[in-house]
């Protein structure tokens, strides 16, 4: 009887565990997310340097969220942990995003095709509905509101296609190339429109909504091709310190 009831409280201990460490997930998650959002809006300036204290102010989680979700955005390359003296956000180097850049369009073909194959009712569904917020909101849709957009469309795409493998991989390109989407129509002279970017995206959802497979990939291409198009200027066009805050002013400016 003794040891039923030892069983019963072990049982009910690790059942009573679960929300907790469900929420310590959600954390960590929600973590993570806020990090990401300062990194794409420049809020963390790239080359900025910074303590886990000020990112526990900044987003307002604790020390263990925190630092959970520092160590995946290190994996990521999109912070650099420097022992001794504290966190640094990654520099934004162009050459080396504009040749990943490569990589996410071989990738991503293969994640929009899986998509467009496997999207079932509820993912079309979701598809039919952004892409209707997208022509609805297209003459007034901000820069923040498009990003908030994007992702939905990025884990969508991500959950039609249906291989968890990819998340991994995918996320922190989509944070790399949403940041410099960012700088581009932020800072780039006379590129605040979003019409063109807009377009590349309702194409995708309408291919996906529609399961036409070669239709989703071209359409794919046509967003890389854009993207591509955006370091082309910043190359020439863009103040480097948008890009490293660490690198000196001219003219002490």
């Amino acid at each position: 009887m003794a040891r039923r009831k030892r069983t019963l409280e072990v049982v009910r201990s690790e059942g009573e565990d679960r929300p907790g460490r469900r929420n310590r997930i959600n954390f960590f998650e929600l973590a993570y997310q806020k990090i990401e959002d300062l990194l794409v809006s420049c809020e963390l300036r790239p080359g900025q340097f910074l303590t886990m204290l000020e990112l526990q102010h900044l987003t307002g989680f604790g020390r263990t969220p925190i630092h959970h979700a520092i160590n995946r955005l290190s994996a990521d390359t999109l912070i650099i942990i420097r022992p001794r003296h504290g966190l640094q956000v990654a520099p934004i180097d162009l050459a080396r995003e504009r040749m990943l850049l490569g990589l996410r369009r071989d990738m991503e073909r293969f994640v929009i095709r899986l998509a467009a194959d496997r999207a079932n009712l509820s993912h079309r569904n979701q598809a039919l509905h952004i892409e209707r917020v997208l022509r609805e909101r297209r003459a007034t849709l901000t820069l923040d509101e498009f990003n908030s957009l994007d992702r939905r469309i990025d884990a969508l795409i991500l959950e039609a296609g249906g291989e968890p493998f990819l998340a991994h991989t995918m996320r922190p390109l989509h944070t790399l190339y949403r940041r410099i989407g960012f700088i581009h129509h932020h800072h780039m002279p006379g590129q605040t429109d979003l019409s063109g970017t807009i377009d590349c995206h309702l194409d995708i959802l309408h291919a996906i909504a529609n399961r036409r497979v070669d239709a989703a990939v071209k359409a794919s291409d046509a967003l890389i091709d854009f993207m591509d198009s955006m370091f082309a200027g910043m190359e020439a066009g863009i103040d480097p310190r948008l890009l490293d805050c660490s690198i000196e002013p001219l003219f002490g400016a």
